[in-house]
């Protein structure tokens, strides 16, 4: 800091200094008063650049966890739409056998057999309807197809979940069964079960993707708490802080301010030599 002397008034180095120190002050309170009204620690890439391409890179990283967590929803939404059309395939079939086990007694006669194989025929018709109406965004789920779900902030990030058979009454083997005779039922009933048992692996495996996606949906949860709190800690201002800070530049404003006035009166005091 400069120093004067009094008895040169040209220039007067005392009320320079102290308003250099106000000017220094008000732009502190300016910065200080900004901050408490955005709540923002950094307002402009000059108060930190470093900290503002970092704080950058954090949340455009928090954006895409959001959004592999809003796809990771979207995923379990439509295994759960297959699980309930998987579910229903399955009770469905186990109407038949119950039907087929009926009709396998050979004291049921030809009338009260035709009877039952109308209501299997009933029931392989409603398989086909099942599997023609489980679909989600217009896309049928229970046909032969692999879907991929973005799962991840990254591209390398997917999950693949793939139903490899047919599931209407034709992939089933429920198209073409007959309960005429005791042993014609047997072979109808050997037959339902095989595609109770190849539904029953369908279903675990669409379990298990369903709880990895869980899962995945927490670990992504908790991914992005924490990028939005490292976010915060580098973006937010600590207000209780700033307040502090604010009441003492606004304390020392007005002593800044008192000081200049009185520096410019200073040299007043030579004029007592020229009396």
């Amino acid at each position: 800091m400069a120093t004067g002397d009094l008895t040169r008034i040209r220039t007067n180095i005392s009320a320079l200094n102290a308003l250099n120190a106000l000017q220094n002050i008000n732009s502190q309170l300016t910065q200080t008063n900004l901050r408490l009204a955005t709540g923002k620690r950094i307002n402009s890439s000059g108060d930190d650049p470093a900290g503002l391409s970092l704080a950058n890179t954090l949340d455009l990283r928090a954006r895409k966890v959001a959004m592999a967590e809003r796809n990771v929803g979207g995923a379990q939404n439509v295994l759960d739409v297959v699980e309930g059309g998987l579910t229903n395939l399955n009770e469905l079939l186990s109407s038949m056998q119950e039907k087929i086990v009926l009709a396998a007694n050979d004291t049921q006669g030809v009338s009260e057999r035709s009877a039952i194989m109308s209501e299997i025929n009933q029931l392989a018709s409603e398989v086909d309807s099942v599997v023609g109406q489980t679909q989600f965004n217009g896309i049928q789920l229970l046909t032969i197809n692999t879907m991929t779900f973005q799962v991840g902030p990254d591209g390398t990030a997917v999950n693949v979940y793939s139903i490899g058979q047919r599931l209407d009454s034709v992939g089933l083997a429920v198209s073409a069964l007959t309960v005429a005779t005791q042993a014609l039922a047997s072979a109808s009933l050997n037959s339902v079960q095989i595609s109770i048992d190849s539904l029953k692996t369908i279903l675990q495996a669409a379990g298990s993707t369903i709880k990895r996606l869980r899962v995945r949906s927490d670990n992504l949860n908790t991914m992005e708490l924490n990028l939005r709190g490292a976010h915060s800690r580098i973006m937010d201002a600590d207000l209780a802080s700033e307040q502090l800070n604010s009441a003492k530049l606004s304390i020392l404003q007005q002593t800044a301010t008192a000081q200049l006035a009185a520096a410019n009166s200073a040299p007043a005091s030579i004029l007592a030599l020229f009396r």
